[in-house]
């Protein structure tokens, strides 16, 4: 019987590196060997146990062990395992966790809120993929105060690089002189999305932080602390 092979992006996934797109850069970047060859196209298919495969030299398997995290990020540090400037990134923040973990999504260096860590592949896949439709939830502080009409525009989609955004959920939560809190609500993950959907209506992101994703909320974790994911939470993860 011949040995049941996987693609490359899904077992380095399946072994805790990064998620599926992040491990396609790794490849594309040529920080991956399989079987002592550096590989840099897409399509490669590995046998789990067979083949041998390197990421900067260090040799990976899958994790037996599956772990599932949520964190409160602050302000300044990187959604990432490794950042080429040295700055702080989400897993610094993470004590006695011996697997190799990595962040579902990204939130920006200057967004805070909540963060999923896990050693998942396929669960990073599921909650990141367009076709499940999990909302994520933010709280921002946007300059002056969105009409109806600017509101509705969020509401129905704004054309950004080309292309329309998926209606969005918003709401005003509370005005002040200059600025405001909107709760808004998006279940794509296009880079700085948020911030440029409320650029476009003239309304810039002062400050912006995430509370949830899909049903898993940050309650009071405070800032830079984590915690396992309960048992209700992976039910919903796992569910989908």
């Amino acid at each position: 019987m011949k040995d049941k092979g996987i693609r490359l992006q899904k077992f380095m996934a399946m072994s805790g590196v990064a998620s599926r797109r992040a491990s396609e850069d790794l490849i594309k970047e040529g920080k991956v060997q399989v079987n002592g060859r550096v590989v840099t196209e897409m399509g490669v298919i590995v046998v789990p146990g067979k083949d041998k495969v390197k990421v900067d030299g260090v040799n990976i398997r899958p994790e037996s062990n599956k772990v599932y995290i949520v964190l409160n990020k602050p302000v300044g540090i990187v959604t990432s395992v490794k950042d080429e400037k040295g700055r702080a990134v989400v897993t610094d923040l993470i004590e006695e966790v011996d697997e190799r973990i990595y962040p579902v999504g990204r939130l920006d260096a200057d967004t805070s809120g909540l963060i999923l860590l896990t050693n998942d592949g396929e669960l990073a896949y599921k909650l990141t993929h367009p076709s499940k439709m999990v909302y994520k939830r933010y709280i921002a502080i946007v300059e002056g105060v969105p009409n109806k009409g600017e509101l509705e525009r969020l509401r129905k989609g704004i054309r950004l690089e080309g292309r329309m955004t998926a209606p969005a959920k918003v709401k005003i939560l509370k005005n002040f002189d200059e600025d405001s809190i909107l709760d808004i609500q998006i279940h794509e993950g296009r880079n700085r999305q948020v911030k440029k959907m409320c650029e476009k209506i003239n309304h810039p992101v002062k400050k912006l932080k995430r509370i949830s994703f899909g049903e898993i909320e940050l309650g009071g974790l405070e800032p830079g602390n984590w915690r396992y994911l309960n048992d209700e939470e992976l039910d919903y993860i796992k569910s989908l």
